[in-house]
């Protein structure tokens, strides 16, 4: 039998975040080979909605059992972490290709986990469970965002961004009072995290949620505004000559 070695603490840029890097760069750019070459194929519609049923079906035992007595915690348990809404979303808009669920992912994926890429705020290094946890669903997340964007090609427009506005403005302020109530600090929305993180250098709490948002509200418009004006050009070529 081999046995693994004892899980470290995880340190930022050492070996298993550079393996990480490097699995998420081959990972990201077979699946949008894949998604271009085979993506329409009734093979590859099947393998998609295999894993994401599997997948589904993972992230909501992970939610559940988080909620068993032995594991349960108010500060940590609960499903408000955008990343257990982003892993759901993800699933489903890979079995359901629903525009608004795409969407979603999209903008969640490729900026909100996106940041767990580069600043993970994890202290459990490899082989621990809550290693491959955090890696897993945060790398899924971004995979299927890359996989139906630019794969399949099911592109966000300015509507996308108007849901993605209210459905994150909603989640904050549920995960805001909920962590004013019972003390927890869900989206990090009432205080900073413990690991050093893109918010260090936006200032001292409440303050850092002002540049936060502007940030992220910027960052997707300008993820909406390229694909809007590809497809105003499409619609421009395709208008017969008068």
């Amino acid at each position: 039998m081999v046995l693994l070695a004892p899980a470290r603490e995880f340190s930022a840029y050492g070996l298993s975040h550079g393996v990480i890097l490097l699995l998420f760069a081959a990972g990201a750019a077979s699946l949008v080979w894949a998604g271009r070459r085979h993506g329409d194929s009734v093979t590859a519609r099947n393998v998609a909605c295999a894993v994401g049923v599997a997948l589904l079906v993972a992230k909501l035992g992970l939610i559940l059992s988080e909620m068993l007595p032995a594991r349960w915690n108010v500060e940590g348990s609960l499903p408000l972490q955008l990343s257990d809404l982003a892993g759901v979303l993800a699933a489903y808009a890979l079995l359901s290709r629903r525009h608004w669920a795409c969407a979603l992912t999209y903008y969640w994926g490729l900026v909100l986990s996106t940041q767990a890429l580069f600043t993970p705020a994890l202290h459990a290094g490899f082989p621990a469970a809550a290693f491959f946890e955090f890696w897993g669903m945060h790398l899924f997340v971004i995979w299927v965002a890359i996989y139906l964007t630019w794969g399949l090609r099911i592109h966000p427009d300015w509507r996308s961004y108007g849901i993605v506005v209210a459905v994150t403005v909603g989640w904050a302020a549920t995960a805001f009072t909920v962590n004013s109530i019972v003390g927890s600090n869900y989206g990090y929305l009432n205080s900073k995290p413990g690991t050093a993180s893109l918010l260090d250098v936006l200032g001292p709490w409440p303050w850092y949620l002002v540049p936060v948002a502007a940030l992220v509200l910027t960052a997707w418009a300008l993820m909406t505004w390229p694909w809007v004006r590809l497809d105003q050009r499409r619609d421009e070529r395709a208008r017969p000559l008068a």
